[in-house]
């Protein structure tokens, strides 16, 4: 019995949809993967834009950081967790970090967003979990997110154990709110015995522990060296500190204070990332 000659249309029509529908199917393109690595360095601005964000925050123009080296020069991930002060290089640069995460002020974030100098934030999870929000559009201009301890005690007087505590737990902390697993380490008030550099190792991720050459204070700078200048490669640690800390001085001009004095002796800012 032959069957309808409509029915072989209709038949063959959903035949011919079905194959199409594969067709385009193994050729559709798959979902974007979602992206947790490491913030990179941002594009710099035009040079005029660039020169006009300096002179609405009064601070004279910072050369931009010359391109990285192909080869990190402090070497990790063989043996024992380097202890880094400064970078060794003869290019006349220096690093800003900003520890702990007290200050969280709106305008310190206008003025990275126009400036657009790197810098590092070492944070601790007692003083930052009020608003973990605020750190990450600084992180969104790639600036790394550093680990600085879950309760900022004094390491060398504390246990194995308990240094992996603060060490670890805090590591893990900043991996899940900011989606990558910090690499430095900065011990509180610099201070860490041997038993601090097991810690850090046996957490994963830390790959050298960062103090520092210079020190900001609310005016000037508190350098180390006799001399009371800057050297290539240094390392100099900031606070996120507000007013109440800085006997009236805001974060903002704290900072446009170091910019000048950094300025004034012919440095620029690198991004510590890059050498370590």
């Amino acid at each position: 019995m032959r069957a309808p000659r409509g029915k072989i249309f209709l038949l063959l029509a959903l035949l011919l949809t079905t194959a199409c529908s594969a067709v385009d199917a193994a050729h559709s393109p798959a979902p974007p993967a979602r992206s947790t690595a490491a913030p990179s360095a941002p594009k710099p601005a035009p040079a005029d834009d660039r020169a006009a964000a300096f002179r609405k925050w009064g601070i004279p123009l910072l050369p931009p950081p010359p391109a990285p080296p192909a080869v990190k020069p402090i070497r990790t991930g063989d043996g024992a967790i380097p202890v880094v002060s400064d970078i060794p290089t003869d290019q006349k640069i220096v690093f800003l970090t900003f520890d702990d995460g007290a200050e969280k002020d709106p305008k310190f974030v206008q003025m990275m967003r126009d400036l657009k100098i790197p810098f590092t934030m070492f944070l601790t999870d007692d003083i930052i979990k009020n608003d973990y929000g605020f750190f990450r559009p600084l992180q969104a201009l790639g600036n790394s997110i550093q680990n600085h301890t879950l309760s900022h005690p004094d390491l060398h007087g504390r246990s194995l154990a308990q240094q992996k505590h603060e060490i670890c737990f805090q590591q893990t902390k900043l991996t899940h709110e900011y989606g990558t697993a910090p690499g430095l380490f900065r011990p509180p008030y610099g201070n860490y015995n041997a038993d601090t550099r097991t810690a850090v190792k046996s957490c994963g991720g830390l790959r050298a522990m960062i103090l520092w050459r210079e020190s900001m204070q609310i005016k000037k700078v508190q350098f180390q060296r006799p001399d009371k200048k800057f050297h290539p490669g240094d390392i100099i640690l900031a606070h996120f500190r507000g007013p109440a800390q800085l006997k009236g001085e805001s974060m903002t001009a704290m900072t446009a204070n170091l910019l000048r004095q950094i300025a004034s002796q012919g440095f620029t800012l690198a991004r510590l990332d890059d050498y370590v």
